[in-house]
């Protein structure tokens, strides 16, 4: 039984932000109108409290797509020169159940995961959206100013994180982008003004006040996937326009929802829809003063999706390492 194994140069060698923005917004129009099937992870610590394993399977119809992706997230990795967060996907044949592709999953978690926010910002933002502000400097810094720089014509970047040398490094390090980009001291000189918010921590407690944001802007948060941890202020969360990749995910998984709701702020109503549904023609952003926040918890079909794109192009391409089990 033969597979490809797919390293991460691989991957990256044949996955494009433009395409894999199109492939996300399929992907959600997809699982929100029930041509997935999807459970929600499955989650077990490992040692501590800071450490997480999860099994993410999902099946897709039309076309047909199988997988899984393995995933770790150890946050002591920082300090021993590895990722904190690690993946494999395994992609399977439909119709057999043979196996097709092993995957590095790292990039894919990475990547695809920027396009989905692009995906909800092309949607939801103001369309003369120009400024952006950043909070994070780590790989979903960088790749979320990849994927919003195709949808956006940016005429500013402003990055915080609480390491000033790591944020003056994202700083220089993403000058050849068109437009300037500047490491600020304080997170809410970043986010005041901006049309555009990314929060990419780590942080348990919120890194955002409802104040320093104005109206109209669109916030993409994807830290805080643990039901006891918050990045943004819950005050901002129930003031805000709020949608999610999975309702089933989000009232168990997104601790700024369910503590919101277990705090009485709203309730499970308050997700105003699915950014599939919005994918699908549901209703977004009704004023231009609307504040749209799109609460992201990463889906295995993006996963599943865009292993398959990678798998398809390498084998277009001849990419990759043909291996046999049997062997």
């Amino acid at each position: 039984m033969k597979f490809r194994l797919l390293t991460e140069s691989d991957v990256r060698s044949v996955l494009t932000m433009d395409d894999l923005i199109e492939t996300m917004a399929s992907a959600l129009g997809r699982f929100s109108a029930g041509a997935v099937v999807q459970p929600v992870r499955t989650v077990i610590p490992v040692g501590s409290d800071k450490a997480f394993f999860g099994v993410m399977p999902a099946y897709a119809r039309h076309p047909a797509a199988l997988g899984a992706k393995l995933v770790t997230v150890f946050a002591a990795n920082a300090g021993c020169g590895l990722p904190t967060h690690l993946a494999i996907i395994a992609l399977l044949d439909p119709e057999s159940g043979a196996m097709l592709a092993l995957l590095d999953g790292r990039y894919i978690t990475e990547a695809r995961t920027a396009a989905v926010s692009a995906v909800s910002s092309r949607l939801l933002a103001r369309k003369q959206a120009s400024s952006l502000a950043i909070i994070g400097s780590g790989v979903q810094a960088r790749s979320h100013l990849e994927a919003l720089a195709r949808v956006h014509r940016l005429r500013h970047v402003a990055v915080w994180s609480p390491n000033r040398k790591r944020r003056e490094g994202f700083a220089a390090d993403a000058s050849a982008h068109a437009c300037p980009i500047s490491a600020v001291d304080h997170a809410g000189e970043a986010i005041v003004g901006a049309d555009l918010i990314v929060l990419a921590t780590s942080s348990p407690t919120p890194v955002i006040e409802s104040g320093w944001v104005k109206p109209g802007a669109h916030i993409m948060s994807i830290g805080a996937c643990r039901p006891a941890e918050r990045e943004i202020d819950p005050v901002l969360l129930a003031r805000a326009r709020l949608f999610v990749d999975s309702r089933a995910a989000a009232l168990v998984e997104s601790g700024d929802i369910v503590m919101g709701i277990g705090e009485g702020r709203f309730g499970a109503d308050h997700i105003a829809a699915e950014i599939g549904e919005v994918v699908n023609g549901a209703g977004g952003r009704r004023t231009e003063g609307d504040i749209t926040l799109f609460k992201s918890l990463g889906l295995a079909i993006e996963d599943v999706t865009a292993a398959d794109l990678a798998l398809r192009r390498a084998v277009e391409r001849g990419v990759g390492t043909e291996l046999d089990l049997a062997s």
